[in-house]
């Protein structure tokens, strides 16, 4: 620590060697400074005042109708981003500012002049937005905040129309793309029933439930095709006997009684049997209480009734043959005996066909059956395809239509209400440069570039003040120390220097008092 401290003494005891130089120094950098700083030209500041409203009472009644963007998110951004290369160059040639360039680089001194002394000030909480800027004519100035006030009003409504636009064209490209694949998924959809309308059914039933219904209907008829063949075998028979005389009036009687038991109807039971599909069709879709199914069934019951009564009148004409075995009795016995064989031969035919074509439907329904999990599995691919971009096209239609009522908002009630609160107006008084504070920084940097000065001097003519400065700097030993003698003439002109110096300091620091309080008093005048 004394080392540091002795070495620091030799410094300032070198500086004080060459006083002289550093105050010089100071001087004249003192005077420079001054100088500078009253030779500075004046500089004016135009501002404007802005207050942007971002309420509007048609927002909240439009809620989930068009779409509502963060409104003082993009003031903000706006504010931030407005200051750019393209908005500067704008600015310089409304406000005139380009006339006296006369080549490139003037034009890009005055664009970077312009976008230095602008600035935008905000308080978010207020919504108030300062233009200003600085410059050394008043006039241009003023001209300069005027145009920045315009770019800030053009750049804020002009911004969201540009970005609905976009949005609208990058839908609608959208829009016909899926337009053009929900008709391919239509076609496609279109070709696989017209390739597969066979084997579709209109009334909701898969393959097994056909299959099912066909396989109940073909058992029902093979059953009514038995009973119609077992009553024409018994009324042949009978016919046979009756004929080689084997059997008697008893016997043609019972043969009558049984003929006339084993009567139907195949017409009437043609129409029943598709009475009751449809009525089956009917209870997969609708209730009871359904006008269609009233219906059917008043008419289903119709048809019962008509069919016992053809079969009642039938047996009573089989019952009502004479039972005397007299010839003529018997031969109209044996008449009718052959209608009814007739009769029983026509429903024969008719249940055998009946049979064939259940027998056909239920082969060609096992066949669909086999082919049914490939067909509806390819069914569901194309109508799950074809929702999808159904629910796409669907979608962006009414983001369309969003998007064009954002607009039409856009237009009505603007982004947000932009009002100039306090126009652009120039201050009579200059705010720059402060040349209290420059004067008091000139004379601050002079004062160290007088002691930079002193100390450097030090540095090139060095010299040693004491033996163990001596000792330190060089590896002789030191014999001894001759002492200077001082007279009295020394010591005058020691203080003579002194008070020179002194003289000389205090007036540098007089002068810059004088200066800063003249330059104090002058501004208080231009204040007040």
């Amino acid at each position: 620590m004394d080392l540091l401290i002795a070495q620091l003494l030799a410094v300032v005891k070198s500086m004080w060697k060459h006083r002289w130089t550093g105050l010089a120094v100071a001087w004249i950098a003192g005077l420079v400074g001054a100088v500078v700083v009253l030779i500075l030209p004046d500089r004016y500041e135009a501002s404007a005042r802005i207050y942007v409203d971002t309420q509007s009472i048609l927002k909240p009644l439009m809620t989930g109708l068009a779409v509502q963007p963060d409104v003082e998110q993009q003031v903000m951004m706006l504010s931030r981003t407005l200051i750019s290369r393209p908005n500067v160059e704008k600015l310089v040639r409304m406000a005139d500012l380009d006339l006296k360039n006369q080549s490139k680089s003037q034009q890009e001194a005055t664009i970077e002049t312009v976008t230095k002394n602008l600035s935008i000030q905000s308080t978010a909480r207020d919504n108030l937005y300062t233009l200003a800027y600085r410059d050394t004519d008043q006039e241009s100035a003023k001209r300069v905040v005027q145009s920045f006030v315009s770019i800030f009003l053009e750049s804020s409504l002009g911004s969201s129309r540009k970005d609905t636009a976009t949005a609208t064209t990058f839908i609608n490209e959208q829009i016909k793309g899926y337009e053009a694949k929900l008709e391919e998924a239509e076609s496609r959809l279109k070709e696989f029933r017209l390739r597969n309308i066979q084997t579709m059914s209109g009334d909701g039933k898969d393959s097994a439930s056909r299959l099912g219904e066909i396989s109940a209907q073909l058992e029902r008829a093979r059953l009514d095709y038995r009973e119609a063949v077992n009553a024409r075998d018994a009324a042949k028979g009978q016919l046979e006997a009756e004929r080689k005389g084997s059997a008697g009036g008893g016997a043609v009687q019972s043969a009558l009684q049984e003929s006339a038991a084993a009567v139907s109807t195949p017409e009437i039971d043609a129409r029943i049997d598709v009475q009751n599909r449809s009525l089956d069709a009917l209870l997969q879709r609708y209730t009871e209480q359904h006008p269609d199914i009233v219906s059917a069934r008043k008419t289903l019951k119709e048809l019962e009734a008509q069919k016992k009564k053809e079969v009642a009148e039938l047996r009573k004409a089989a019952l009502a043959a004479p039972t005397v075995g007299s010839g003529g009795n018997t031969n109209l016995a044996f008449q009718e005996m052959g209608r009814l064989l007739a009769n029983y031969e026509v429903q024969v035919a008719a249940m055998k066909a009946r049979v064939d074509e259940y027998s056909s439907r239920y082969a060609q329904a096992m066949a669909a059956v086999k082919t049914a999990p490939q067909l509806e599995a390819e069914g569901a691919q194309l109508n799950r395809d074809y929702a999808i971009h159904k629910k796409n096209y669907e979608d962006l239609v009414s983001r369309r239509e969003s998007a064009a009522i954002s607009g039409e908002l856009d237009v009505a009630s603007g982004v947000a209400d932009f009002r100039l609160i306090d126009p652009p107006r120039v201050s009579p008084k200059p705010v720059a440069p402060n040349r209290l504070l420059l004067l008091a920084v000139a004379m601050v940097l002079a004062l160290g570039l007088g002691m930079f000065a002193a100390f450097v001097s030090s540095q090139l003519r060095p010299v040693f003040h004491d033996v163990n400065e001596l000792r330190s700097r060089v590896d002789l030993p030191i014999l001894g120390v001759v002492t200077r003698l001082t007279t009295d003439e020394d010591r005058r002109r020691h203080r003579m220097d002194m008070i020179r110096f002194s003289v000389a300091s205090a007036s540098f620091f007089v002068l810059f008092a004088i200066g800063l309080t003249v330059m104090a008093i002058f501004m208080n005048r231009q204040v007040g």
